[in-house]
């Protein structure tokens, strides 16, 4: 083997270890993320989405590159309401409106200071798709293992220009993508890894470019209804702590009753002042739902009344007396 052979297989092995290394640490960041971000910021309780998407209407949404230079400061995700009779932007949305999610675009320019780091992501077929609010453990995701879409090439970070957000580029580094069985594929994707026999998979959801006109369009992708096999929910004060104090429970009519009463849920787009007033008192919940797949959903629950899913910029305004009652059940 001459010198330049030996150079180059050498740095293939770095280059590999350097992969399984960033593999497991990306697998132990993504275990309780929410939670420890959470705790990072006692006061004020105010704790907002990794990614902002803040548009309305006549105004395109911002690039990922933009998204991520803004100040390091709490921002916002924002959709906008969309009337029948206007163009304006209506936030809170007091009708039946639709939330509008517009497409996260892609970079068109170099930038300083971004925050790449704040959310997974992984380009596919054009779209963004960002780490998912539904987790699944490595030991049940081959049942879920679709068609193989392809491999990421990681490497985005602060410094990444436009051509370097190509198809299946990723900063998570370099990781095999498939569909997900049961999913649809414009709304989910995996990644999947296998590291010392042991199996890293995580999910990425693609929650732009839709319109929410009930709860169905963004809580049906989930798979939710008709499909719980247990559930568990949690206080602010151990969510907060990351205490961990779960607490079952029973997947019975109740919680079936509050799923499909999630479905017919209003959308309502965020907002600062809305965000700022949810995320600024402890009155909140948290349930996990475990499905048939193995998959399991978290949802945050408001004494306002509202529910969210992950980082989506929309609250689902749940009917009053079915949201209390639920509500209600989940005493200690």
């Amino acid at each position: 083997m001459n010198e330049e052979q030996f150079r180059r297989n050498y740095k293939k092995a770095v280059d590999s270890m350097k992969a399984d290394e960033q593999m497991k640490k990306r697998m132990e960041q993504s275990v309780n993320a929410e939670r420890r971000q959470q705790k990072r910021q006692r006061k004020p309780l105010y704790i907002a989405a990794s990614v902002a998407i803040v548009a309305s209407i006549g105004i395109a949404a911002p690039s990922v590159w933009q998204q991520w230079n803004a100040p390091n400061v709490p921002v916002t995700s924002v959709a906008s309401n969309e009337t029948n009779d206007s163009n304006e932007t209506n936030t809170p949305n007091t009708s039946n409106d639709p939330v509008v999610i517009p497409k996260t675009e892609l970079p068109t320019a170099d930038g300083k200071g971004a925050m790449a780091d704040m959310m997974q992501l992984v380009v596919y077929q054009g779209n963004v798709y960002t780490q998912s609010a539904t987790s699944l453990d490595g030991a049940d995701a081959l049942s879920l293992r679709g068609e193989k879409l392809g491999t990421t090439t990681g490497g985005i970070n602060e410094l990444s220009g436009q051509d370097q957000y190509t198809e299946l580029a990723s900063n998570i580094g370099e990781a095999d993508i498939y569909a997900v069985n049961g999913y649809d594929q414009d709304f989910r994707i995996m990644s999947y890894t296998e590291i010392d026999g042991q199996v890293y998979a995580q999910l990425f959801d693609k929650n732009n470019d839709i319109t929410i006109n009930t709860g169905a369009d963004l809580i049906g992708k989930l798979q939710i209804e008709g499909n719980i096999t247990a559930a568990q929910w949690e206080t602010f004060a151990s969510w907060n702590n990351g205490l961990q104090e779960l607490q079952q429970l029973p997947a019975d009519a109740s919680l079936n009753e509050f799923v499909s009463a999630l479905n017919a849920a209003k959308p309502i787009a965020t907002s600062p002042e809305l965000e700022e007033k949810l995320y600024g008192q402890e009155d909140r919940k948290m349930i996990y739902l475990t499905l048939q797949d193995k998959t399991k959903v978290s949802l945050v629950l408001f004494g306002e009344g509202l529910v969210r899913y992950g980082n989506v910029p929309v609250f689902l305004e749940v009917e009053p007396s079915a949201f209390q009652a639920f509500w209600d059940s989940l005493s200690e």
